[in-house]
């Protein structure tokens, strides 16, 4: 275990949520010197944690709600092969999420998303490395760039504005074409015409073996672990003195809400209202694909994250708007799976894995980072949509500078908790 790094006061620390960015907040706050205690209903890193395409980077710069996207949705909804999917009924609670998501859109918001965006992707790879280097945690990443797929000139033409604002933002970027991108990947088919290489994209070969090797890492330097559903908070004059699980009760000092989807309503008790929606991902794990390939790619067209993984390949999809609770739909994930043959030609979909999970997304695409606007004793740390493996171990920093009292590394004005009030 590396010494602390800093001389914290002696407080205990209460994390709530053990995926991915509750261990990597937990591990930040204890190289400072806090006793750390992460409470989860599951096991570490078994909800969106396990999850998720394994992708890690710094790419990811445009958000999520580009301009034009509002136009396509209805095309998007009414196509059965496509990755959107928002049931009618459940547009009465979430309408707000999606006025917002509307506002959001417009060219001259995404310029600002797209930078706050960026200073939380620009620090991935300084924040991560202590923590895969002392876990012993490094060969669990395979640091082979990821391989954006397009059909047509048309889609890679209509894709111009996310590349320009990568480009911008310094982003390591190459243009390929269909020959090229088969030179590198030698199962792709004709079906892809224009790509684009990320090189300074990582994929993990095992998201939950990375969170499960941090978590024990924590343990092994003193941490605690608590597998406890939190229901609330017992609150005092000068703000939460217990957190609440169904088996009891747990005094805190400082506590660190990193819960995913399930941290709304928590926030709620806590007084703060933040806008966020499960959007739900599904994925299929084939250990006999028939492809071999050396990258993670993206079938941009189809929306479909490939990503080779130590137990075959992983094939990822769906933005599903239900709520936590929805019923799954796996047939829908399945239809979309085999249109990656478009691509993959040799792609064998038959027999993989079922997996479904929320992603904590919010309309601004930018997570919730910061302190409390009710309860100073109280840090923010979810809402990191499609990014929660990329951003956590520089959100454990963040939120480590705020629990030692000194300025964060960067403006963390954007990632405000009450800016959705």
């Amino acid at each position: 275990m590396t010494p602390p790094q800093e001389a914290a006061e002696a407080r205990t620390v209460h994390v709530i949520g053990a995926g991915i960015v509750g261990v990597c907040t937990a591990l930040y706050l204890q190289r400072a010197g806090f006793t750390v205690t992460l409470i989860d209903r599951d096991d570490p890193g078994e909800a969106a944690s396990f999850g998720n395409s394994g992708s890690l980077g710094t790419a990811s710069v445009p958000p999520i709600g580009m301009p034009g996207t509002l136009a396509k949705v209805p095309k998007m909804l009414f196509d059965p092969l496509h990755a959107l999917v928002l049931p009618l009924w459940y547009l009465p609670r979430s309408w707000r999420w999606f006025l917002h998501f509307s506002r959001n859109s417009r060219r001259s918001r995404v310029e600002v998303l797209a930078e706050a965006r960026n200073r939380l992707l620009s620090h991935t790879y300084d924040a991560f490395d202590p923590l895969f280097k002392d876990a012993g945690a490094e060969d669990l990443m395979q640091r082979v760039g990821r391989l954006e797929i397009y059909e047509s000139e048309a889609s890679f033409a209509d894709a111009a504005f996310g590349f320009e604002l990568r480009r911008r933002h310094g982003v390591p970027m190459s243009e390929l074409s269909g020959d090229e991108m088969r030179e590198l990947e030698p199962d792709l088919g004709p079906g892809a015409v224009k790509g684009m290489l990320y090189s300074n994209v990582s994929h993990t070969v095992s998201p939950l073996r990375l969170t499960q090797v941090l978590f024990q890492h924590f343990m092994s330097g003193g941490g605690a672990f608590l597998k406890e559903a939190v229901t609330g908070f017992d609150i005092g004059a000068d703000g939460p003195r217990r957190v609440l699980t169904e088996a009891g009760g747990h005094e805190v000092d400082l506590v660190v809400l990193a819960a995913g989807v399930w941290s709304r309503e928590l926030a709620r008790q806590l007084g703060t209202r933040v806008l966020m929606e499960s959007e739900r991902g599904y994925h299929s794990v084939v250990a006999d694909s028939g492809v071999n390939l050396k990258t993670a790619i993206v079938a941009a067209d189809r929306n479909i994250s490939i990503t080779p993984m130590e137990d075959g390949l992983r094939l990822a999809t769906m933005a599903e708007f239900c709520g936590v609770d929805g019923r799954p739909d796996y047939e829908r994930a399945e239809r979309i799976y085999k249109t990656a043959t478009a691509i993959l030609p040799g792609l064998k979909t038959e027999g993989g894995t079922r997996w479904y999970g929320p992603r904590p997304s919010t309309p601004d695409s930018i997570p919730v980072i910061g302190r409390s606007p009710h309860h100073p004793s109280v840090l923010f740390a979810f809402g990191h949509g499609h990014l929660g493996l990329t951003m956590a171990a520089f959100t454990g920093q963040l939120i480590t500078d705020l629990a030692v009292g000194r300025e964060p590394a960067i403006d963390i004005t954007p990632y405000r908790p009450d800016r959705f009030e």
